[in-house]
């Protein structure tokens, strides 16, 4: 398969026509833009012994914003044409009046590109993708006998943006994407007990399926399953606990970055909002969101509105000192915006939105924050959570978690959920590990019923006082 590259002014839209239709709809207002897509993806999945499923998906499109204050027009299309623009532009201009705004100063622009030029799709035949899956299959089965089930998933996309401004400006960005995931169940003594990874990122699809890699996840998969066979049941109470570094950064991303998000600080429904240049977490505790790392799953050359990704402080020796903004959120703020303009695809405005949101690490060594935990919990896996954005409160369950009593590791233990607020466990964090690492590449992120790519990291943390749902 050889695809050209999307160049909708070339094939589909005189650009003076566009830039036309997109001056009528904005005439008067404060910002808008045409956000321009095409997105291809592949998904290949081979379940006990066999491909169940091989699916290919592509589609594009366009959006076009207008903007006047706090309110929004905005209308889409699956049909690139100059008829569909122009009933976009009138119905967009709709939330524009009778206009009075002043179109805001254009971001600036960037010749940064933080990820592969290979398109995913074409690198590997399709032959070859499924002989990758069916040796996944067969590694995990022969290094372990208990091995009753094999789980493989190989997903790959791409993701092609050309966004025109009304002052005439042109942006683009071409956002690779590959994962894979591996599962597998094990069972004895009639017990069956499961163990999964995934990894990928915004780099060829060569790196997950070489097979040093995927013999890693197998062996990593079944490691999980087998620690969940000897898993107790977990204990209930309110407990300090650890938090192992790199994945179990979600909690972080749902318990405080969707709070520092721009939209809901400004409309003051944010546990942190009004806390500008207060304390909000422990001294130490600094809290980035960074766009700007090469091949991370929540990277982004330029974010959906055109701004430069950047990397944002937004905690700082636990002070707060940043919001992720988007352009309209920041004008509104008073602020500047942040590369956090994001969006699900051509058929949503944009919002502010995380990238890669990491806490930096310390200085302790994480032997001695596990040593220092007289009676707890040590939390290394996370599964699903969820947060309210207004008080920060999160339940989080817990994938791969063990015991500790007098600062030793003891059992795995299962079913156990950790709940609290964001606030009050940054506030309560004791020690921060110098062995800060990212997420493999694995986070997706919803709100608002749109859904993006996301990174996540920490050091090893331990928290006082968080309640430990549990079974035993």
């Amino acid at each position: 398969m050889n695809v050209d590259r999307f160049d909708p002014f070339a094939t589909r839209i005189d650009p003076d026509v566009a830039l036309a239709r997109l001056r009528a709809a904005t005439d008067g207002a404060d910002d808008g833009e045409l956000f321009l897509e095409r997105r291809r993806s592949e998904v290949l999945s081979y379940d006990d012994g066999r491909l169940r499923t091989a699916s290919y998906d592509a589609s594009e499109g366009f959006g076009l914003r207008a903007v006047r204050g706090d309110t929004t027009g905005y209308a889409h299309s699956t049909e690139v044409t100059e008829a569909a623009l122009a009933r976009a532009s009138d119905t967009a201009r709709l939330a524009v009046g009778a206009g009075g705004g002043t179109l805001a100063e254009p971001p600036q622009g960037t010749n940064t590109r933080l990820y592969s030029d290979v398109d995913p799709l074409i690198e590997a035949p399709f032959a070859a993708k499924i002989a990758t899956l069916r040796d996944i299959d067969t590694f995990a089965r022969d290094i372990d006998p208990r091995v009753v089930q094999v789980s493989a998933t190989l997903a790959a996309g791409q993701q092609e943006v050309v966004i025109l401004r009304p002052d005439g400006m042109i942006v683009s960005d071409i956002r690779p994407m590959t994962r894979l995931n591996v599962s597998v169940i094990v069972e004895q003594d009639g017990r069956r007990e499961s163990g999964g990874v995934g990894a990928g990122g915004r780099r060829p699809l060569s790196l997950v399926t070489d097979a040093a890699h995927w013999q890693d996840a197998v062996r990593e998969a079944l490691r999980i399953a087998s620690v969940n066979l000897e898993a107790e049941a977990a204990p209930a109470g309110v407990m300090d606990v650890v938090l192992g570094p790199g994945w179990p950064g979600i909690l972080l991303h749902e318990a405080v970055g969707h709070g520092l998000e721009g939209d809901f600080n400004r409309k003051k429904t944010s546990a942190f909002s009004g806390l500008m240049g207060q304390r909000v977490a422990a001294p130490g505790v600094t809290v980035l969101d960074d766009g700007t790392i090469p091949d991370r799953r929540g990277s982004i050359t330029i974010d959906d509105e055109g701004t430069p990704s950047h990397r944002t402080t937004l905690i700082e020796d636990g002070i707060l000192v940043g919001y992720m903004q988007d352009r309209q959120n920041a004008r509104l703020m008073g602020a500047a915006a942040t590369g956090n303009g994001r969006r699900q695809s051509y058929a949503h405005p944009p919002m502010p939105r995380m990238t890669n949101t990491y806490m930096l690490g310390g200085k302790e060594d994480p032997a001695d924050i596990l040593a220092g935990l007289d009676d707890g919990l040590y939390a290394v896996g996370f599964g699903g959570g969820q947060v309210d954005i207004t008080n920060g409160k999160f339940v989080f369950s817990c994938t791969e978690a063990y015991r500790v009593k007098n600062g030793r590791v003891g059992a795995p233990v299962k079913g156990a959920t950790l709940i609290g607020d964001g606030p009050t466990a940054m506030q309560h964090i004791q020690a921060i590990g110098n062995d800060l690492a990212l997420d493999p590449g694995i986070g997706n992120c919803g709100k608002a019923g749109q859904w993006v790519p996301v990174g996540v990291g920490q050091p090893s943390l331990r928290i006082g006082r968080l309640t430990v749902g549990g079974s035993s």
